[in-house]
């Protein structure tokens, strides 16, 4: 009988060096510097007798900043951004010259950096976003942006002039993408062209000034090897998981705000064979499947006259149009999940998507509420044996207070009994005893589950002692 191994599906990520420099940045072309040093003092030390404040130096980017604008204006064409990176360097070296301020080649290439992402990327989180070491760059108006590095809070050096100044970069961010925000319209929902998630709230909704949180992603995805090593997760479930995926098993990846779930849920995807035809639904696009046959579906928002809304629940319903061998919503939050229930139970097997809940079982109870407000009249009963019959596997993440992400739970559905969703955990993050020292660790719970008759059907065995508990000898 064959058992199934995990096979790499490609190398191990490259490891980062934040110290690199002279690399165009992804999303806007502009020179991604060691930026960990230029967050650490806002003010240049003065060269050579001259004073030079923070406030100068801004004062003297504003100045060269407007210079070049009014020269670029007539001078090149504004699509050719490699063309128009010269010309700005070309004029800064020009406008420098007349200006009667010393620098030294650090605190120059600096401004420099710092003009150009003025206009060509996104003024002074540029640097931020450059930084493949940061994960979330959260700006609270004009005075204040924090960032997480490692799971930690982080709050730089880095500020904007003004609320004016936030709201340029705002613009700058949501135009391409045919958004607007406004007084009439002040919460938008966009992304970077690397696709970066940007959520923006501006007055009168918040009292602090325009604000912008951004969620990077990584630039090369994560993969399964990538999770094992930094113990997210453990090899053996793992292994498990990707025999789930393969043989469409439906899955359900829960947890809380930035525990990881959408990253997990693109590493599961990853086990999809390239011969199936992939539909994802999202409300700004996140996921970065490999396959080749990938259909990417995005909500829209209603338009400035209140129409055009185009909602998950809409794109969910035609992707059943579409001749889809797998469905992967981004995140169920509202009444689409209904249109989902009723794929998954209508033979669409091997569906995927994320829901925010405190856990495992209060993940039951957070997708029969969001079936609920679809507005339909069903007795409970009805809706917990869709929710039954539908999904098959849980697996809930938690962010530790350590900041690193974790599966603490991977749960099976085993369908109802009376008016209960019965439930038992395969894998449960649990405290042993080893060398002496108390650890935490994914184990398997010594039961083997139901949903390994569907494994076995698409020929993914597991040996008889997979599922055993550490010390308990196992039980079936």
């Amino acid at each position: 009988m064959p058992v199934i191994r995990r096979s790499t599906s490609g190398p191990l990520r490259p490891p980062e060096n934040p110290a690199q420099t002279g690399i165009l940045s992804a999303q806007t072309g502009v020179l991604a510097t060691n930026t960990s040093a230029l967050r650490t003092s806002a003010v240049l030390q003065p060269q050579r007798g001259t004073s030079t404040t923070e406030q100068s130096i801004s004062q003297l980017k504003q100045r060269l900043h407007s210079k070049i604008i009014s020269e670029l204006r007539d001078s090149v064409d504004l699509s050719d951004d490699i063309g128009v990176r010269k010309e700005i360097e070309r004029l800064f070296g020009r406008f420098m010259s007349e200006e009667d301020v010393i620098l030294n080649r650090t605190e120059r290439a600096k401004l420099q950096n710092q003009v150009i992402a003025e206009i060509l990327g996104y003024g002074p989180i540029q640097e931020l976003i450059n930084d493949d070491t940061v994960s979330e760059i959260m700006v609270n108006g004009p005075s204040q942006v924090w960032i997480e590095q490692e799971g930690r809070l982080t709050r730089t050096d880095i500020h904007f002039q003004d609320d004016e100044h936030v709201m340029r970069i705002i613009n700058r961010i949501v135009a391409p993408l045919g958004r607007h925000v406004d007084e009439a319209s002040p919460m938008v929902d966009a992304r970077l062209p690397d696709g970066s998630r940007v959520n923006v709230v501006i007055p009168p909704l918040t009292l602090i000034g325009p604000t912008i949180s951004i969620r990077k992603f990584s630039k090369v995805p994560f993969t399964a090897d990538d999770l094992i090593r930094m113990g997210t997760i453990t090899e053996k479930a793992m292994v498990f998981l990707e025999g789930a995926v393969k043989a469409g098993t439906n899955v359900i990846v829960a947890g809380g705000t930035s525990s990881g779930k959408t990253t997990f849920l693109n590493v599961l995807s990853s086990f999809i064979s390239n011969d199936e035809r992939i539909i994802t639904i999202e409300d700004a696009a996140e996921l970065q499947l490999q396959q080749v046959h990938v259909i990417p579906l995005e909500a829209r928002p209603m338009n400035i006259e209140g129409a055009g809304e185009i909602s998950i629940r809409d794109l969910v319903v035609n992707s059943l149009r579409m001749r889809p061998d797998r469905i992967i919503v981004g995140e169920c939050r509202n009444k689409e999940t209904l249109d989902m229930l009723q794929a998954m139970n209508t033979g669409h097997d091997g569906c995927m998507t994320t829901v925010h809940s405190n856990g495992p079982r209060d993940t039951l109870s957070r997708v029969e509420t969001m079936v609920l407000m679809a507005g339909t009249d069903l007795p409970l009963r009805a809706i917990r044996e869709q929710v039954s019959g539908a999904f098959d596997l849980i697996v809930y993440m938690e962010r530790l207070d350590d900041g690193s992400r974790k599966v603490t739970s991977i749960a099976e559905i085993l369908g109802m009994e009376d008016e209960t969703i019965l439930m038992q955990h395969i894998f449960q993050y649990d405290a042993i005893e080893r060398d002496g020292r108390t650890i935490r660790e994914l184990r398997p719970q010594g039961l083997r589950p139901a949903v390994m008759r569907k494994l076995e059907r698409a020929n993914h065995y597991m040996p008889t002692d997979f599922f055993e508990a550490p010390g308990s000898g196992g039980r079936r």
